[in-house]
Order: C-alpha cells, then structure tokens, then sequence
C-alpha cells in the first residue's frame, strides 16, 4: 500500500504505484517491475548511502538482506554502507543524539559522491539511520534525489512527535513503515506528512513491526509471507526513486 502527497513546491500531481560487504561492481541482475523502456543508463544509476538503526552495525543480517535488495531493485552503481563510531568495530555504547551523528554522516556521502560524480544520490536508513539521514539531506553542499526512510522512529523516547527535521525537508522523502510500528504511529505520520513541503509518499507493510517483522498470525490470515511483503515494499521504493530521478 502507498500514499503520496504532491509537493507544493514542485509539482501539483504525481503517481507512485500502490534498522556488510560493499560490492565495487553495479548489480547486473534488473529491477523488477520497472518497464523496459525505463531502465536507467549506466551515468544515470545511483550511488545509494543506506545507514544502519541505533542498535545493530551494517553488518546486521537485516542490513545486509535490505542492502542487497536495494541494490538490485535500483540498479544502484554502489550501495555505501557504514558504522557511526560508536558502534563500529563491536563497540556496544549508546547512541549520541542523532543531531552528533551528522558530520561523520555527511563524511560518508561526499566520499561517495566523489567516488561516483554525476551519479544520482540516494540516502537511505533504518530507524535513527533514516532520521539521521533526512538531517544531511538538508546539508546545503549535498545533492540528494531522494531519501528513503525505513522504519522512520517519529516518536521520541518521552513519547513526543519528532517532527521538526521532516518539515524543514526540501527533497523528495518516502517512508516505508511496518503498520505495527510502535514508534510511528501511523496517524501521526499522515498529520505529518500533510503539513510537509516536499514530496512525501508512504508504503505500509501491514502487521510489521518497527523492523517490519511479520506476525505468524497475520501471514496465514493474509495468505502472504515476509520475503513478498519486503519485495512488494522495495519496489515501491524502485518506483519512487524513478520517478523523482525524471523530475531533477
């Protein structure tokens, strides 16, 4: 399921279907339900920096799948994957505040587009991941075509709406939320997004949690499974991100 809401600064319409090792080399297997005749050419591809939640390192099993399967459904010259320090190299310390984890973020995604000039930007994140990488989007020296926010946390540890970096966005957003996330509730996000600037769409895995995790229950009643759920919400996001890439 997606929602979109048409930026007011941008555009009146648009449509956009219903928390590592790092491969050098372009993914050659193709997007899946993307049209032929909308394949991207090589320079067009994106360089796609996806940062990992506040308690498990890029090396995580589900930053791994998530990285792959955004790899090949963009068709993404390179997924950029990373630890903020206070978790790299098995460190288990508490995250800092999101707003101390911007420089070394930014760091990271000038790395990668000095690495691939002329490459569409893609940030992406899980969780505080995802919170983090709306702040950069704002960085005045970073291009972003898009952000992807995976389970975005909207409510802080007090219980208050967390939404002072979303409104101050100018870039295209989509958010891609378990229906059973405790820290989004989805009512709140929707309030949200409807007092927002940019281009916000939303893709909802029904009976997910914050890590979009699927009950046993809800997937026997639905008929349906995880790896389906996760496809289904990948490839809106492919569909997204194309979409913006022929608006820049």
């Amino acid at each position: 399921m997606v929602t979109t809401r048409a930026s007011k600064r941008r555009r009146k319409n648009q449509n956009v279907p219903t928390e590592e090792d790092e491969q050098e080399q372009p993914p050659q297997a193709e997007a899946e339900g993307i049209d032929d005749d909308s394949r991207k050419s090589a320079d067009e591809s994106p360089v796609v920096v996806l940062a990992h939640g506040a308690g498990a390192p890029s090396s995580s099993d589900w930053m791994i799948r998530w990285k792959g399967m955004l790899a090949k459904t963009l068709q993404a010259i390179e997924v950029v994957t990373f630890d903020y320090p206070y978790i790299a190299g098995g460190k288990r310390r508490a995250p800092p505040k999101a707003e101390k984890l911007v420089d070394f973020h930014c760091d990271i995604v000038r790395k990668a587009m000095a690495k691939y000039p002329g490459h569409p930007l893609v940030l992406a994140g899980k969780s505080m991941g995802s919170r983090v990488s709306c702040m950069v989007a704002g960085e005045k020296d970073i291009a972003v075509s898009a952000v992807v926010c995976l389970g975005y946390p909207l409510k802080g540890m007090s219980g208050a709406v967390r939404d002072d970096t979303l409104l101050q966005l100018k870039v295209p957003v989509m958010f891609v939320q378990g229906s059973k996330d405790g820290l989004c509730p989805l009512e709140k996000l929707e309030a949200v997004r409807k007092k927002m600037n940019s281009v916000a769409a939303l893709h909802v895995i029904e009976g997910g949690d914050h890590s979009f995790k699927i009950g046993k229950k809800h997937l026997q009643s639905t008929g349906s499974n995880q790896e389906e759920a996760e496809q289904q919400a990948v490839e809106a996001i492919a569909a997204f991100v194309l979409e913006n890439l022929k608006e820049t």
